[in-house]
């Protein structure tokens, strides 16, 4: 069995492109319905807490850093500060968590 790289290059390619393409020629007018519009709204913010929170938890050496990193960002996020400061806090919180200082 041999494994063709540039054809899994080419697939993986060709369906992230579809992925994208196809709501932009499907969908033509702006989307009114109130919770598909909310629904739109919250996926990047939950897109980008699946992908970090496996790796607040295991990234730090030590866990109880990685914990403190998160309360630190719930709470900022929670205080309404924006994703750089919520990003930097928790930097700092882990660095400090793990005893780095």
């Amino acid at each position: 069995m041999t494994h063709n790289i540039y054809l899994y290059i080419l697939v993986a390619a060709a369906v992230s492109c579809l992925i994208r393409v196809i709501p932009l020629t499907l969908i033509r007018r702006k989307i009114k319905n109130p919770f598909i519009r909310s629904f739109l709204y919250y996926v990047p913010y939950v897109t980008l807490a699946v992908m970090t929170f496996p790796a607040i938890l295991d990234a730090p050496q030590i866990p109880a850093a990685g914990i403190l990193a998160l309360i630190v960002g719930i709470i900022a996020a929670w205080k309404g500060v924006n994703m750089m400061g919520i990003a930097a806090l928790c930097c700092v919180a882990a660095f400090f968590g793990t005893g780095h200082f």
